[in-house]
């Protein structure tokens, strides 16, 4: 079975001593596509120095909300150059990762609302899917994105809403990222959300080095447990592991238009 993560940090320093190892092992284990993410201005170009060097990596660039302290104005103008610059390039396949914090406290919301707008404007420019950052601020993310209507939509990383408000970023042509959250026995509200999310809306991710699935409890996160993590949902949700993963392969390929064969393998 081939599998993409759509959602990883593989450019963070965790990886440092063993990346080849990890991307290596990744693939034999059918994880054939990674999306790296952007997260603040410093980290762009060593993102996409590591994206070229590997046939399997893909790069996603954007202002993050819980570096808002860090972003400057003029970060939104280096932004828009990159984006202009890579433009058509099939390794820069997203705006991302971009959106709203609420969990923080101190992240200042108006502030946290501008630059996502204002990133939200690039992707619509640029026909570029988003990959959104949610932590307990569904309301105000669906009802800007209500606003904006984009073209290509994208992801909303490590879906841990409702169903209703799954409902809504479905009808937005929004996919839902799941990764190992719901691999965890007492996330009971979420594991019963992801039961009845549609297959046709799912995709897969990591978010590696966080984020770790039950089976990997207080490690570091790695595209390399992706496969588990897909068999587990699929059990959850009464199905089999191929048909889930398939799903969510075509899901991917569709929203990044992609093919889903052949797959890279170098």
């Amino acid at each position: 079975m081939n599998y993409i993560d759509t959602h990883t940090h593989l450019d963070f320093p965790d990886f440092d001593p063993d990346r080849e190892q990890v991307l290596a092992d990744s693939r034999r284990l059918g994880v054939r596509r990674l999306l790296v993410m952007g997260v603040y201005r410093d980290n762009w170009e060593r993102l996409w120095t590591l994206v070229q060097a590997h046939p399997q990596l893909y790069a996603a660039f954007g202002l993050h909300p819980i570096y808002l302290e860090q972003h400057r104005p003029e970060h939104l103008k280096e932004l828009r150059t990159w984006l202009e610059r890579l433009s058509g390039h099939p390794k820069c396949c997203a705006v991302g990762e971009i959106g709203l914090d609420y969990f923080i406290s101190e992240l200042d919301r108006e502030r946290q609302q501008e630059l996502f707008e204002a990133q939200l404007q690039l992707a619509a420019e640029f026909e570029l899917p988003v990959l959104l950052h949610v932590r307990r601020a569904h309301a105000a993310t669906i009802a800007t994105l209500k606003r904006w209507r984009l073209k290509r939509a994208g992801i909303i990383h490590a879906f841990a809403g409702s169903r209703e408000e799954a409902r809504e970023y479905i009808k937005l042509g929004f996919k839902l990222g799941l990764g190992g959250a719901a691999t965890w026995p007492q996330a009971q509200r979420l594991r019963r959300v992801v039961t009845e999310l549609p297959r046709e809306a799912l995709v897969l991710e990591t978010d590696a080095p966080d984020m770790a699935p039950s089976f990997q409890a207080h490690q570091r996160n790695s595209p390399q447990w992706l496969p588990e993590i897909a068999r587990q949902l699929a059990e959850l949700r009464g199905e089999s592991a191929e048909e889930f993963a398939n799903a969510c392969l075509h899901n991917s390929c569709e929203l990044f238009g992609w093919p889903a064969t052949p797959m890279p393998s170098g």
